[in-house]
């Protein structure tokens, strides 16, 4: 037979309604006697029915994130942070993939409402506007906190870098570089994110005094081939070749480097290059990449306590928090000009936060 909460009590030694205020997520615990509670737990291998509290109490203690690409390194990070802020409040986190689907989305959305999930994490598939009727089913009797790209026209509480600022402090460190003639390759331009990073381009030369070419805004995507294509005429033409490239996401940069590397051209030597987000393969790349990196872990844990604090009855009805946070600039080998910086500081790293808007 399987242990009872009478049991539990029994070996933690407190009373049978502190182990369901434990069993249950309640705060109304000490910290003493939560840990006798737990231990008991481990000890006895007690599993809680979670169908029957949930029926009982009409919480589960379950969160639902859906993300567009979980095999994008970024998305895990997003997802560990997650996961740690809704364990240390004793809720359980499901990660589901909507494959960057807007139908298998909303089919991952309504398996969460089935599963009586209590708030959802939403990295949204992008590439379109949401329709009056698709977004009332978003928010339909359920809080939801979007992450990372942000639909403009969905009104939730969300989570994300300020992309702008963000970009805007990379493209200025290659100005401060020396550089004036810097392109630009973007993910799609239907998401709200890479707007505001492009944006955040634009800024930074305007600021420096720098007129902005469309010939050197390249509008790209997240395949391969393509963002191949693009980088390889732009650097490859005879004459009018940037000096420096800056990719507004990692897959995208990945993507580039990997091209130009393949028709024999490397950085610094033949171009300065930044990206946005840490490149996953950056052990790969002698010399190190340079890179605007986004606090991911932190984005998901404060997601998580957003989304909780929307949970909570009293603040249901409350204005829409919307959290920016800083990144941060490594700077490395890739945007050092041979020119310009003295070779004891090509391996210098230099670290700069974004202001926040």
């Amino acid at each position: 037979m399987p242990p009872t909460q009478k049991e539990l009590a029994k070996l933690a030694g407190v009373s049978a309604g502190t182990v369901s205020n434990v069993i249950s997520g309640s705060t109304n615990v000490s910290d003493r006697s939560r840990q006798k509670v737990l231990e008991a737990i481990r000890v006895l291998n007690y599993q809680p029915n979670l169908i029957a509290r949930s029926l009982k109490t009409n919480r589960t203690n379950t969160l639902g994130i859906v993300v567009p690409d979980i095999t994008i390194p970024f998305f895990p990070k997003i997802i560990r942070g997650a996961e740690s802020a809704a364990r240390e409040r004793g809720y359980f986190l499901i990660v589901l993939d909507s494959e960057s689907s807007h139908t298998r989305e909303a089919d991952m959305i309504a398996l969460l409402r089935a599963q009586r999930v209590e708030g959802i994490l939403l990295i949204p598939a992008g590439g379109e506007r949401l329709s009056p009727e698709r977004s009332a089913s978003l928010t339909s009797n359920l809080p939801v906190v979007c992450l990372d790209r942000l639909p403009a026209d969905l009104d939730v509480d969300s989570v994300c870098v300020d992309d702008c600022g963000a970009a805007e402090m990379g493209i200025s460190h290659l100005m401060g570089m020396g550089h004036r003639e810097i392109a630009i390759i973007t993910g799609p331009l239907t998401l709200h994110n890479e707007q505001e990073r492009l944006r955040g381009y634009r800024q930074a030369l305007k600021k420096g005094g720098i007129p902005v070419q469309p010939s050197l805004i390249w509008s790209g995507s997240f395949e391969q081939d393509e963002v191949a294509r693009i980088c390889q005429n732009g650097l490859l033409r005879p004459s009018g070749r940037p000096s420096a490239l800056f990719a507004t996401n990692g897959v995208t940069g990945l993507a580039a480097l990997r091209s130009l590397y393949a028709v024999g051209l490397s950085t610094p030597r033949d171009f300065t290059f930044a990206t946005f987000d840490e490149l996953t393969a950056e052990d790969f790349f002698k010399p190190g990449i340079t890179s605007v990196i986004q606090p991911t872990f932190d984005m998901g844990y404060r997601a998580v306590e957003v989304l909780l604090k929307r949970i909570d009855k009293e603040t249901a009805d409350g204005p829409r928090e919307k959290v920016r946070l800083p990144a941060t600039l490594i700077a490395r080998e890739s945007s050092n000009t041979p020119f310009y910086v003295e070779p004891k500081k090509n391996s210098a790293a230099i670290r700069k936060t974004a202001r926040a808007k």
